[in-house]
């Protein structure tokens, strides 16, 4: 396993934003609900804090607050480039320095943490809108991994 040393400062911050701008960029894929969609954020934080021990770098993410500056990227068209261009690079540190484990763990928290911020706002009666499994799909290419639909 890898720990958050083996990453320069900069790395780090792109891998540790990694989950709440993949939240942000769901959030933001469709209107409404967005105080039910952060509470899923926080609580995908939470619940992962009481299953440490899998992953350095994941015990390394979620001992922490998340944090990003969502009004860094100005708009919601902005996040959706900039932001999801702030994955791959921190799937790309991830690759460089962690081990193949590292990586398949940060998928999986950062796709389960966008997941449950869709699914924690029924749009028109669907438990995913279809803007939101857009941007799933999106942030999933980025990471490199498979979407579940």
């Amino acid at each position: 396993m890898t720990g958050k040393d083996a990453f320069t400062d900069e790395e780090w911050e792109a891998i540790a934003e990694g989950p709440p701008i993949a939240g942000f960029v769901v959030l933001t894929a469709e209107h409404g609900g967005s105080f039910r969609e952060s509470f899923a954020l926080a609580k995908a934080y939470a619940e992962a804090r009481q299953q440490q021990g899998e992953s350095e770098v994941l015990d390394a993410i979620v001992a922490e607050k998340p944090k990003v500056d969502r009004h860094r990227y100005g708009t919601p068209e902005k996040l959706q480039t900039d932001g999801v261009e702030r994955l791959r690079q921190a799937v790309g540190a991830l690759e460089a320095k962690g081990t193949p484990d590292d990586v398949q763990t940060y998928q999986r928290f950062v796709l389960d943490l966008g997941r449950r911020v869709a699914e924690a706002h029924k749009e028109h009666g669907h438990p995913i809108s279809p803007s939101e499994q857009e941007a799933l799909d999106t942030i999933a290419a980025a990471l490199g991994a498979q979407a579940a639909s």
